[in-house]
């Protein structure tokens, strides 16, 4: 499962996830596109065409203005929720701004911070799951962070429904990817069959 579908959410949208503010903005922002009811492959390309525009980090998100916002989501095929996503966007990387200097190492240093990533506009428990299910790579204190959705993906496999269990069974630095992994096979039975099979051949 890790060989052929273990590739994070945030390395196919072109993040290099790292403790730094940038990155992690962008994984909010993957994050708050992902947890809609829309496929995931916009929601990636999307976020793509975000940075490919210099909306890469709270400050410049916030200055850019709602139309290049929506357009960057049209870019990507996020045209359902275009515009309620383009206003909480631009809400949202305010917000950081002005409570978290643009930076969510501040925020991971609060008494909540799964509270305070819930107060961002369009980050609801969902985006708070994706977002610590890829953050765990540098922000370890959430290892393993295997949400129902990932457990879900390991009961289709015949894989342990457990955190604790599925952790001992791969290196730190392969729990985010074995989480991206798991999510694949609970959203698909393609998926879940093709790596069954694998691991029979």
């Amino acid at each position: 499962m890790l060989k052929r579908h273990g590739k994070t959410y945030a390395e196919e949208a072109g993040i290099t996830l790292r403790d730094t503010p940038m990155p992690l903005y962008q994984l909010l922002v993957l994050s708050l596109l992902l947890s809609a009811r829309i496929r995931a492959d916009i929601a990636v390309a999307s976020a793509r065409a975000f940075w490919k525009h210099g909306m890469k980090d709270a400050r410049r998100m916030a200055e850019a203005d709602w139309q290049q916002r929506v357009d960057a989501l049209g870019e990507g095929g996020y045209r359902r929720y275009d515009e309620r996503t383009a206003t909480q966007l631009g809400e949202g990387a305010e917000l950081l701004l002005d409570r978290w200097g643009g930076d969510l190492r501040r925020l991971r240093r609060a008494d909540d911070p799964e509270g305070a990533l819930r107060q961002v506009p369009g980050i609801g428990p969902m985006g708070v799951s994706i977002f610590l299910r890829e953050a765990q790579a540098v922000w370890p204190e959430y290892q393993p962070y295997l949400d129902g959705k990932a457990l879900q993906g390991a009961e289709k496999l015949g894989l342990p429904a457990s955190a604790e269990k599925l952790a001992g069974m791969v290196g730190k630095d392969e729990l985010a990817p074995l989480a991206a992994g798991l999510v694949r096979a609970a959203l698909s039975t393609k998926v879940a069959e093709e790596v069954r099979e694998a691991a029979r051949a």
